[in-house]
């Protein structure tokens, strides 16, 4: 017979209620194997409890919350940047390039060196080069990717290890940078030119031992920071086999919950694009546990501002625009196609442009297919218009969005690169809550800190977690604490249907929750950056303990 656990002397956040309303707490909760049996008072609980053995717990005050579901991350290869050059805080080319000199003399004898993180605003004209590179490690390949994961900016031996000459074609939605005058390539490649030739060559010099050990940091990481779920958000063969090798090692369980979407490569080929799609309505039914679920497919539709790649109703600062990644009549019948199958479609459009064409895609699957209870999403939506979050919400398309891509510390670029008055509707979140739609909120880590903590502070005031002291980045937008941690838990398990599992305190859902070694309603929100987790429970079973 199970043993049961009271866990007692507590504020707990249950998220369960209308969070945006009012603070929903108790004070004692009862797990009963991997469910919670009660939830709300001592007295209440120990009525419960009767006469039966149970473990007692006292947590002295401690703030308790759902575990963090992240509803949008990339987990293998957040392990796998973990083990990189970092470069998120080298605020210019100097700092970048004594960096890469300490990696070489670090180890001497590594093949090559791969480095992420680095912003456009910290290189001079926001333009990288293979030569700046070469000028401080020019004997073994680079790679270093942006901070964003949409470009990737490498030396000439990395060029080469890729096969990329002056002749390379640029691949659909894809762009080689170019010298304008010889043609050669300069070192930069923007979208589908990284998924085409940097990752590929990465991925073949990777072995199942080192990509299993990727996928255990990040779930290491990520359970000391209080996450229990994640949102796979580019899952292809590699990564699926590294997660059902952590599955069977499980015993049939992992460390945390995985719910994840199957990436689907652009072609101008319908019947590849649709074999994509059937794949991944195969794993869906094939790769079905409580633990590791492929549920959907993930479409990347448009690029990113820095790199000037989002596909925008109107071009950037500098005159240029973007194309589509994917043009409409390519997009609306895989999207159709996986609607049929009952997958969940999740499409990045980070552009005011891309999210219009994603929307114009629902509506067709919506009236090939008949009514019913979709919960797509669109992930990012950076710039978009009120039009468009009417239309998402009147759909019922989720919004999937992460604070930690508003913070002023990684704005500088973004800004210039629009220029303009769409600086003044940035990652407008409170425009979607208002509008009616849900909003679930991740980290799409590793383009970002994963942290989320940090990630709930900068959603609640819209300041910065990196460097504090900068102003607020329309504070307009920003969400009240109860509604961000609810954003973050109860809506990120809708987004995923996994609401009836994860994401609230309630009895017969599932026991997993993280103690945080400060209550922040108490403390303020301030207290975000300054708080950890103290303790981190997943099917019932702590999975870390500070």
């Amino acid at each position: 017979m199970t043993t049961r656990t009271l866990y007692r002397n507590a504020r707990i956040f249950t998220a369960d209620g209308p969070v945006l309303a009012e603070v929903p707490l108790a004070e004692a909760l009862i797990v009963d194997g991997e469910r919670l049996a009660q939830v709300g008072s001592e007295a209440a609980a120990r009525e419960v409890l009767g006469g039966a053995a149970f473990s007692d717990i006292d947590l002295g005050g401690a703030f308790v919350m759902p575990g963090f579901v992240d509803a949008h991350t990339h987990l293998v290869m957040m392990g796998e940047t973990m083990q990189k050059v970092a470069l998120r805080d080298a605020g210019n080319l100097e700092e970048i390039q004594l960096r890469l000199k300490n990696a070489v003399a670090a180890d001497p004898e590594a093949p090559r060196i791969l480095g992420s993180g680095w912003l456009f605003s910290a290189v001079p004209g926001g333009t990288p080069t293979a030569d700046m590179i070469d000028a401080v490690v020019p004997d073994r390949p680079v790679y270093l990717d942006a901070n964003d994961l949409h470009s990737v900016w490498v030396n000439k031996a990395a060029l080469a290890e890729m096969g990329i000459d002056k002749d390379t074609p640029n691949p659909l939605g894809g762009i080689i940078e170019r010298d304008p005058v010889t043609g050669e390539a300069t070192g930069l490649l923007h979208e589908t030119a990284m998924h085409q030739y940097a990752w590929p060559t990465l991925a073949s010099l990777t072995s199942d031992a080192e990509r299993d050990a990727q996928l255990a940091t990040a779930f290491e990481h990520y359970l000391s920071t209080g996450v229990t779920s994640g949102i796979d958000m580019a899952l292809g063969e590699a990564e699926l086999a590294a997660m059902r090798r952590a599955l069977e090692a499980g015993g049939g369980t992992l460390p945390l919950r995985i719910n994840a979407h199957w990436l689907v490569a652009p072609s101008e080929n319908h019947e590849e694009n649709l074999a994509q799609v059937a794949r991944a309505a195969e794993l869906s039914r094939e790769v079905n546990t409580p633990w590791l679920r492929v549920m959907g497919i993930k479409i990347i539709a448009d690029g990113v501002i820095d790199g000037c790649t989002a596909a925008m109703k109107e071009p950037y600062s500098d005159g240029s625009n973007a194309d589509l990644i994917w043009a409409p009549e390519y997009l609306n019948p895989v999207v159709a196609a996986a609607d049929a199958e009952g997958l969940q479609i999740a499409i990045h459009a980070i552009g005011d442009l891309a999210s219009e064409v994603a929307l114009d895609a629902f509506e067709h699957a919506n009236a090939v297919n008949g009514p019913r209870d979709r919960r797509h999403r669109i992930e990012h939506m950076e710039t978009v218009t009120p039009e468009s979050i009417a239309r998402l919400a009147r759909l019922g398309i989720v919004a999937s969005m992460q604070p930690v891509h508003a913070d002023p510390a990684v704005q500088e670029n973004w800004r210039a690169m629009l220029g303009d008055d769409r600086i003044e509707r940035a990652y407008p979140w409170t425009e979607f809550t208002d509008a009616g739609a849900v909003l679930a909120l991740g980290s799409d880590a590793p383009t970002a800190p994963h942290p989320p903590l940090p990630n709930m502070y900068i959603a609640t005031t819209r300041k910065s977690a990196l460097e504090p002291s900068l102003p607020a980045n329309l504070p307009t937008y920003a969400l009240e604490l109860a509604a961000a941690l609810g954003h973050a838990t109860r809506d990120a398990a809708f987004s995923c249907r996994r609401e009836h599992d994860l994401g609230r305190l309630a009895p017969g859902m599932l026991a997993d929750f993280v103690v945080l070694d400060t209550d922040p309603f108490v403390a303020g929100v301030d207290s975000l950056l300054a708080s950890s987790v103290v303790l981190t429970v997943v099917g019932g079973e702590v999975k870390f303990r500070a």
